[in-house]
């Protein structure tokens, strides 16, 4: 995709209300267009096959194939040419951000999530990233302590180097369910900064998602999985 054009993107959801207010926030931005709409999944999926959306945003809850059936269609493990799918949805249980990224989404965010990160997410998935929304993160991790905290614990990855300085700062900021721009102000380094350093410690623990890499950071004692840190 040219950094000239739009990002197209198609929308699914069995909610023409919800459908309706998503393809405004998405049509209000300068370098996103809206180019389909679907009402189930498996209508998503024929759609996004014919017309090749850069982005596909889907809902879980839909009838005919729900949003995690047709991101798997699209996105999923042994897909020739996979389609960058974002899940959005109202229900906040973890199972779903589990599934979702397993079955091949670049991003997964909550219906509250505003304008802003929506079109982060977008444009993270178009270009291959993953972003996942900070509350989420921010749970996921005190769920996994609760989990190892059990005895269920596994030796976490060691990085193929070792973390710089500046990146062990990114990764507590990240732990802590901080966005790009967040951390950026935090840290006081420029926006394309903190991404080239999310991508290098990406790169060096094997981590897919912001989701792994906070879990990584807990696994590794970088930080303590307790309550919510976020400021």
């Amino acid at each position: 995709m040219s950094v000239d054009t739009s990002v197209r993107v198609l929308i699914a959801d069995d909610q023409e209300l919800v459908r309706t207010g998503l393809r405004m926030i998405l049509d209000a931005q300068p370098d996103i267009e809206v180019v389909g709409e679907a009402a189930d999944g498996a209508e998503a999926v024929a759609l996004a096959r014919s017309i090749r959306p850069d982005v596909c945003l889907f809902d879980i809850r839909m009838p005919v194939m729900d949003g995690l059936e047709a991101t798997l269609a699209l996105a999923g493990p042994g897909v020739d040419d996979p389609v960058p799918v974002v899940v959005i949805t109202t229900f906040d249980l973890d199972e779903y951000v589990y599934a979702a990224l397993r079955a091949g989404a670049r991003g997964f965010l909550l219906k509250n999530a505003g304008a802003t990160l929506l079109a982060q997410a977008v444009h993270a998935a178009a270009r291959g990233d993953a972003l996942i929304d900070p509350n989420v993160t921010v749970r996921l991790i005190r769920t996994f302590s609760g989990s190892t905290a059990g005895g269920r614990t596994s030796r976490p990855v060691q990085p193929i180097e070792p973390l710089t300085p500046r990146e062990e700062e990114v990764l507590a900021t990240v732990a802590r369910g901080l966005g790009n721009t967040e951390i950026a102000a935090e840290l006081h380094i420029s926006l394309s900064t903190v991404k080239t350093h999310l991508a290098s410690l990406m790169a060096k623990i094997g981590a897919r998602n912001r989701v792994e890499v906070a879990i990584w950071a807990y696994q590794t004692g970088r930080v303590d999985a307790g309550p919510d840190r976020r400021t």
